[in-house]
């Protein structure tokens, strides 16, 4: 197995998920809990001679955030990269009731507790990320307080918000993302964990494409979207319009850097949506809204 690597500040780690564009190659991210704020940005392919490939792929994603990468590039036996893959991903208890779990640990869940089986490599969103667990956080308050109501994952990546939703007993759930491999994947998720296919392909730019176009109800009582602050802000109306303007509503915005969250909350503002509480980890800043209704 060979591996082309770089690293990069944390900041940049979800921008470069969104710029790259590798073909058939993959971008996946470690990031050492005790390291000093970096992540490594990693390519995993089984022939060598793909490297420069890989490599330029990952030069040229840098080069959109103005950032000058150099990737090196390692090569070790397979069956060291599969101990590797799982020593990083562990099960995660996010709270009392929600934990995440890969597939090939072992957890025997306490009453009353949702285990989520997912297998961090196949898309982003795993519960390690800040941003993910975030917003795990408050999938599971808001599930605390009423479920009698219907869930969208807006960009859902790996599935882990909208199986999540479906698992603490949210009706309705559905998801979309503009990525077809990213659905195939989610559903794939919910499939493994016992949920129906919830997920879709969907443009924010294309209300057609979205859930319940059938129904021609595209609105939702809980809306999540865990995607880039500066497409939060450019993409306001359109997220916006997928919430129930109602007193039990909420919208999850996550995928913020820190100092771009007070930015989120006044262009929220102007369309008539107020903060209720926020939760910084790290340097990411996500959010929870409800509408003045």
């Amino acid at each position: 197995m060979t591996v082309v690597i770089c690293t990069v500040a944390d900041r940049f780690v979800n921008p470069l998920f969104e710029v790259f564009d590798g073909g058939d190659f993959i971008l996946s991210s470690y990031r050492d809990v005790e390291a000093d704020g970096n992540t490594e940005m990693r390519i995993y392919f089984p022939d060598p001679s793909d490297a420069p490939a890989a490599k330029e792929a990952l030069i040229n994603a840098g080069r959109i955030l103005d950032l000058e990468l150099d990737p090196r590039e390692e090569t070790f036996p397979d069956e060291d990269w599969t101990l590797a893959y799982r020593r990083h991903f562990k099960t995660e208890v996010i709270s009392p009731r929600l934990v995440i779990r890969p597939p090939w640990e072992e957890y025997t869940p306490v009453e009353g507790q949702k285990v989520l089986t997912l297998d961090p490599g196949m898309a982003f969103g795993t519960g390690q990320h800040a941003t993910t667990r975030a917003c795990l956080e408050f999938i599971d308050d808001l599930a605390k307080e009423n479920t009698d109501r219907t869930f969208l994952d807006i960009g859902c990546g790996s599935g882990i918000l909208g199986v999540a939703a479906a698992l603490e007993g949210f009706k309705g759930v559905a998801g979309f993302d503009i990525d077809p491999e990213a659905v195939k994947v989610a559903n794939e998720t919910a499939l493994q964990n016992g949920v129906e296919e919830i997920f879709t392909r969907g443009d924010l730019c294309n209300i057609s494409t979205l859930p319940d176009v059938k129904s021609h109800d595209h609105r939702h009582d809980v809306v999540a979207a865990n995607v880039l602050g500066p497409v939060l802000i450019n993409f306001a109306d359109e997220i916006v319009r997928t919430v129930h303007f109602s007193s039990e509503s909420r919208l999850i915005l996550s995928g913020i850097l820190d100092e771009l969250f007070p930015e989120v909350v006044e262009a929220y503002a102007k369309r008539n949506f107020r903060l209720v509480e926020s939760k910084t980890i790290g340097e990411w800043t996500s959010g929870l809204f409800a509408p003045d209704a």
